[in-house]
């Protein structure tokens, strides 16, 4: 209800990331239903007439009391050391009032006139019984002076207007519900059902997550690992980003990053539910089929970053490698390394590279760490530290290397791993070396890197012509 928000560009994100993460829904805004309209924005009119009726039954009041004098009251409860209970000092109890006031250029607010003695009871699905006095309640507003209606009213009649039965909601609205029954009752409405849920709480805290806390969780380890490496993607793909939103607590993170919906709702699911204590891994069916409001926790669970990757992992570890090649793909051509659209040998390619790859690829932006297979061999960038450790500083190296070179340019074919496996172990037996004695230096000299897929899967996957040029830069390298 608050109109800053109603505006697409913040209403966007929130329905997108419900669609990404595959959270659709069967009626409502996008979809329609019988009820529509479904934004509160085109409901003004039917939230005046409940405002209507609760002043016409004596549940709300007009209240033309300033902002300050409200404060004044409230302050002064603080200073006598009192709870603070309204006045209603300002409270118009008939029309002649109401013109009194507004003659003194005093705008009205509508108040709901909650009860100051009694308890308010109900159940809850998660918490049980829950009790709140009626004497913590304030009289809270409901309609501002510009006529606009607030969030419990509004929410209260849209639950009525649209058949809901069960209000499933986060924790920090618990003490929400005795101001929403109470309109709900003086409306006249059933009441529904409620289970409040516990809240997602920061790593290693029981404090509610914040995405405004973003300083504060990159203390935690696993927390900038993971938001360092969504930056260096945003960087490599030419995505602008904006602190208040490019954040490991906002979903659109994990989407720009290549995380994978399925395990971000799985792991999500279980911070707060769990089927049997043991059963980790669900498909969006298993988990609808499973879940039940009678094992939902009360207490909240801390993000664990590690956690939520290592569902990442697994989850993809289950994707066929087609899938995953697409996956990637995208992000190769965001980062100028294939073009739009992609030749017809880069499939081949990025498959090869996938399968090299195998769990390392946990992330579909994780095919950038693999850049080595989609540059040219001269725009190849070479580690300088694994260059000077590898092939300038043993002896041996630059020497073995452009003997390797030479042998490797007139290999027959087939130029395939198993092939190239069995030539190197005859190169080294011949020269009664060890296969360490020179296979990390070919790693830096045709992939600039030291640690990679194996050696020799990354030998035929840029095959012959590739590494021959890559081994005379190196040389050019060490040399120099």
């Amino acid at each position: 209800t608050d109109q800053q928000r109603n505006v697409d560009e913040a209403l966007r994100p929130i329905l997108d990331g419900f669609r990404w993460l595959g959270i659709d829904w069967d009626e409502g805004p996008e979809v329609g239903g019988p009820y529509q309209p479904y934004y509160q924005s085109q409901r003004g009119d039917r939230y005046q007439q409940a405002v209507e009726q609760l002043l016409a039954s004596g549940a709300a009041y007009r209240d033309f009391a300033t902002t300050d004098e409200v404060q004044a009251e409230r302050s002064a409860a603080e200073a006598e050391k009192r709870p603070f209970v309204y006045s209603r000092r300002w409270m118009a109890e008939d029309d002649a009032a109401a013109e009194r006031f507004a003659a003194e250029g005093r705008q009205a607010v509508v108040r709901l006139k909650m009860p100051r003695d009694g308890t308010c009871r109900f159940n809850d699905h998660v918490r049980g019984e829950v009790e709140f006095p009626w004497s913590n309640e304030q009289d809270h507003v409901v309609q501002r002076a510009d006529g606009t209606c607030l969030y419990h009213l509004a929410s209260v009649v849209d639950d009525y207007d649209f058949k809901i039965t069960h209000v499933i909601r986060a924790v920090e609205h618990l003490s929400n519900t005795p101001r929403q029954i109470f309109i709900a009752q003086a409306l006249g409405y059933p009441l529904p059902e409620y289970a409040h849920l516990p809240y997602v709480a920061e790593p290693g805290s029981s404090n509610k997550l914040s995405k405004r806390k973003l300083d504060k969780y990159l203390k935690n380890k696993d927390f900038d690992s993971l938001y360092q490496q969504g930056r260096g993607v945003a960087e490599r793909i030419g995505l602008a980003v904006a602190a208040e939103t490019f954040n490991p607590v906002i979903v659109d993170f994990y989407r720009e990053v290549g995380f994978l919906p399925s395990a971000i709702i799985n792991y999500l699911l279980l911070l707060g539910w769990s089927l049997d204590d043991k059963t980790e891994d669900f498909t969006r069916d298993e988990m609808i089929r499973a879940f039940s409001l009678e094992r939902v926790n009360k207490s909240p669970a801390s993000f664990d970053v590690a956690k939520l990757v290592a569902f990442q992992a697994r989850h993809m570890a289950t994707f066929p490698i087609k899938q995953k090649v697409a996956m990637a793909l995208p992000y190769l051509q965001q980062a100028g390394l294939v073009t739009s659209p992609p030749p017809c040998e880069i499939g081949p390619r990025i498959t090869a590279v996938v399968e090299a790859a195998g769990d390392r690829i946990k992330l579909a932006s994780d095919i950038l760490g693999f850049d080595e297979f989609f540059v040219a061999d001269e725009a190849l960038a070479y580690d300088d530290a694994a260059v000077e450790k590898r092939i300038r500083k043993p002896e041996r190296a630059a020497g073995l290397l452009r003997e390797y070179r030479e042998e490797l340019a007139a290999l027959p074919d087939p130029f395939d791993a198993p092939s190239l496996d069995a030539h190197l172990h005859a190169f080294v037996a011949s020269r009664e070396l060890k296969i360490g004695d020179i296979i990390h230096a070919i790693r830096v000299a045709v992939t600039g890197k030291g640690v990679g897929v194996g050696m020799f899967d990354a030998l035929a996957i840029l095959g012959r012509t590739s590494c021959v040029a890559r081994l005379d830069r190196a040389l050019n390298l060490a040399a120099n």
